[in-house]
């Protein structure tokens, strides 16, 4: 068991613009890789991996209903029905419906042996509430905490332009309300959107009144825009961040992946052998130096690396508490791999 100062269960507590009081571990369990990630797990491999997190004191679990296409939510959901709703916060998300179709037209894109179904966008009031509603169901709760609006952004929809005209949809059409009254009436504590580039969150600023947002890969060692060119104003508005992808789904831990893809630009390629180098030189792993970075940010209040095995968890948990020296934290920033807008720990 972990000590109660450690990032595993050390809580941020924070206030939300909308008045609501919230309480993340620092350290909160990505579920994704629970959706069959590029292999197949067997249902007491989930459970374990769930069990000893809870062990850990890791109290902010986050799934949604593309992962896995429903497998994670429900895998997520067996370990959650034991606990009391006080004692744990959950995020799930809204955007893709689940609908039923043939085994042989189940395409999983990234996540191996799905369930027989397909999904559709629908940033609708209708569609936000239905998804809101049938993820309730898979996870088997009767309350979600954050809900987050998925992947609103140019990657997944096809361009920028294409994005735009989404977002568009989910204020134009109701999906923004939809969750807004789900707020205002207390049914959920906290809104706003998960996605994979900083834009979409810069975008929502704009037009809405988010609270929180689930932020994957674009604030990490390797690429720290957002801190000048979101979080200021996330500061100033008093909107919280959480950080997925935190090693840029895999080349930070020393894996030959970057954004999910094994087409690894030069830049970013050279830059992770600099980091690797800076680590060595003051026996740190890359992967720790990663994690406490990130959390370092006011603005930041959970990292949420995915974990797919114990192995992983436990890995996870070590980085997360591995000393680190500040010399590292020194010669990263000397070397111009954190930028001045960028705090280190314990500055």
């Amino acid at each position: 068991m972990t000590s109660p100062q450690t990032p595993s269960n050390r809580k941020s507590e924070f206030q939300t613009p909308q008045g609501r009081r919230l309480s993340l571990s620092e350290f909160g369990f990505g579920a994704a890789p629970l959706g069959n990630y590029r292999r197949t797990l067997t249902e007491e491999e989930c459970d374990a991996t769930l069990a000893r997190a809870w062990e850990l004191g890791v109290r902010y679990y986050d799934t949604a209903p593309l992962y896995g296409f429903g497998l994670s939510e429900m895998r997520v959901g067996r370990l959650l029905q034991t606990k009391k709703s006080d004692e744990y916060v959950l995020s799930s998300k809204v955007g893709r419906l689940l609908e039923p179709c043939p085994p042989d037209e189940a395409d999983g894109l990234i996540f191996e042996n799905i369930p027989p179904f397909k999904f559709v966008y629908d940033y609708s009031y209708d569609g936000v509430m239905r998804s809101y509603e049938e993820s309730l169901k898979r996870i088997g709760v009767d309350r979600i905490d954050i809900l987050y609006v998925h992947d609103i952004d140019a990657f997944n929809h096809g361009g920028r332009g294409a994005a735009l005209g989404r977002a568009r949809e989910l204020m134009d059409e109701g999906g923004w309300r939809a969750l807004s009254e789900l707020r205002d009436s207390g049914a959920v504590d906290a809104i706003g959107i998960g996605v994979n580039e900083w834009e979409p969150c810069a975008l929502m600023l704009e037009q809405a009144d988010p609270d929180i947002f689930l932020l994957a890969g674009r604030y990490t060692l390797l690429e720290q825009a957002p801190a000048s060119a979101l979080f200021p104003e996330c500061e100033k508005r008093g909107v919280k961040i959480v950080i997925g992808g935190p090693y840029n789904s895999g080349i930070l831990v020393g894996r030959s992946t970057y954004n999910y893809f094994e087409d690894i630009p030069d830049d970013i390629r050279n830059k992770a052998r600099l980091i690797e180098k800076i680590c060595k030189k003051h026996d740190v792993p890359m992967g720790a130096a990663a994690l406490q970075f990130v959390l370092a940010h006011p603005v930041v209040v959970s990292v949420i690396p995915g974990s797919q095995t114990l192995s992983e968890l436990e890995t996870n948990i070590r980085y997360v508490e591995a000393g680190v020296p500040a010399e590292l934290w020194l010669d990263l920033r000397s070397e111009g791999v954190i930028g001045a807008n960028a705090p280190i720990p314990g500055e």
